[in-house]
């Protein structure tokens, strides 16, 4: 079991459902009627061309070329394709994201066995084969949308940093932003996480050595001869004074209480400014990257390429509290059981009443978010194609007092989350995932599931669950889920009143 083994089971299930859906939904759907007919620009070698309807990049475009241009002399030869344009049909273009999965499910399986070094290869590519089928993952890997190569970019550029390839890791990040803009805010939480952890890890190492010369001081008998003799001159109350005050000190490294949120945040902008040019010259690259895009968005007036009126940022702060809940349900087994909320409950329970005025300030945010920063952007409210048309209307904005219910659900939901990563990771890089998290989703209008995934899967990357009947639960869950989906787009098409052509329901 391995990576090969996640690609071989991953491939098993992309090459028939490909077929399947090309065979059934041959044209452009959705916004594939944008991004195929833009590649086919760019196979064209028409590189002025660009449609302003596009709000991201044209890093898929250019990998969609590389991938074709791999294929191509086979294809001419196979007489497939009689020019390079013309390979650049819908289904070879859509393949790209077929192809970019299964590299992701290896970079999942990179990942976990690099965190959790104790997990067992079995284990490992169990979860990793699991968290490919993320239903808003699984779909879009058959269509021609950025979302499959935009994760992949952000996964590569994470696991690089992690082998500490800074280098690489700010080209991949590069790479991310040019798939998609949003993607800076994730290459700036790796930066910080890997800058957290050399930080503390520098801090720790200090406090090691402190207490190595300490107790050196107390066992060596050159020392103790010295210290001895020193003592003799003093008055006996200023020794007993000494012995106070030195002896004690060398055990309060080892005993001393887990540092809090705040002595971790200030213990990081300490050492990091003491290690300022040498964390400039160690991540100069990604500085590079951060000052290209910074001037990008002065040249393009803003983060989005085109259809700017629809893409205006706005402060939809309920936005953050939808991401808690659908990745919480996302993964149900391991966040909506009792052992979870006992465990939840223990903990407030042992930092009260600290953790009673966190709940209450939680709840607080909840309650005005939705009530002063929900929004309904015009494409929720006109788009029927779309799962999140119905759950706007059937379920979130029913009545009056609906959207209301749901708060306590996203505050535990959030909790959960923020309590299953604080095993495993310090609380200054729980609080640096969840303002990055604020950062991409709050400014964004639209309701929309894909914006969730990348954080999603640096979520789950990080929890330490490795029970086979939690994964397996999810397992079904997504088969379920992913198949429902797939069989709503490709078998229960439906017709508008005022629009010609076959609409199909999607995420």
């Amino acid at each position: 079991m391995g990576k090969l083994a996640v690609a071989a089971v991953v491939i098993l299930w992309v090459v028939p459902i490909s077929i399947l859906v090309n065979r059934t939904v041959p044209e452009p759907y959705m916004d594939e009627i944008f991004h195929v007919p833009q590649a086919q620009q760019y196979c064209q070698g028409n590189f002025s061309s660009w449609n302003p309807m596009i709000t991201t990049p044209p890093g898929l475009y250019y990998l969609s070329l590389a991938y074709v241009a791999t294929l191509f002399p086979g294809m001419f030869f196979l007489q497939a394709a009689s020019s390079f344009s013309e390979a650049c049909s819908p289904a070879m273009l859509r393949f790209t994201n077929s192809i970019l999965v299964v590299l992701c499910s290896v970079l999942v399986f990179e990942i976990i066995t690099h965190l959790r070094p104790v997990l067992s290869d079995k284990k490992a590519t169990f979860i990793a084969v699991i968290t490919a089928m993320y239903p808003l993952h699984w779909f879009f890997t058959f269509l021609y949308y950025t979302d499959v190569a935009s994760l992949t970019a952000v996964l590569a550029m994470y696991l690089a940093c992690l082998k500490k390839k800074y280098k690489f890791s700010a080209l991949l990040g590069a790479l991310a932003v040019f798939i998609r803009q949003t993607n800076i805010i994730w290459m700036l939480f790796v930066l910080c996480t890997k800058v957290i952890n050399i930080s503390l890890g520098h801090q720790r190492d200090s406090m090691k050595d402190d207490e190595s010369i300490e107790k050196t001081n107390q066992i060596n008998p050159k020392n103790s001869v010295i210290m001895s003799s020193n003592l003799r001159k003093r008055k006996s109350n200023g020794n007993a004074d000494i012995h106070k005050r030195a002896r004690p000190r060398a055990i309060s490294v080892s005993m001393a209480p887990k540092p809090g949120l705040f002595d971790e945040i200030l213990a990081v902008i300490l050492t990091s400014w003491r290690m300022k040019w040498e964390l400039l010259l160690t991540f100069g690259p990604f500085f590079i990257v951060l000052m290209a895009f910074a001037g990008f968005v002065i040249w393009n007036g803003g983060i989005v390429l085109g259809a700017k009126e629809a893409h205006v940022v706005s402060p939809h702060f309920a936005q953050i509290m939808y991401f808690g809940l659908v990745s919480a349900l996302a993964v149900a087994p391991l966040h909506f059981n009792i052992i979870q909320a006992r465990d939840l409950f223990r903990s407030f329970w042992k930092n009260r009443p600290n953790s009673l005025l966190l709940c209450v300030i939680a709840l607080i945010a909840g309650f005005l978010a939705v009530h002063f920063f929900s929004i309904a952007h015009p494409y929720l409210l006109a788009d029927n194609r779309h799962y999140t048309f119905y759950l706007w209307r059937k379920v979130i904005n029913a009545d009056q007092s609906r959207k209301y219910l749901f708060v306590p659900l996203y505050v535990y939901s959030w909790f959960s989350i923020l309590n299953l990563l604080g095993k495993t990771r310090r609380k200054v890089w729980v609080l640096v995932f969840f303002l990055a998290n604020v950062a991409v989703l709050v400014p964004a209008p639209l309701i929309e599931f894909r914006y969730y995934t990348i954080p999603f899967f640096l979520s789950v990357l990080h929890y330490d669950i490795n029970s086979y009947r939690s994964w397996l639960l999810i397992g079904i869950l997504y088969i379920v889920v992913n198949a429902f989906t797939m069989m709503m787009f490709l078998y229960r098409p439906f017709h508008w009143s005022h629009e010609l052509g076959v609409q199909r329901f999607i995420w």
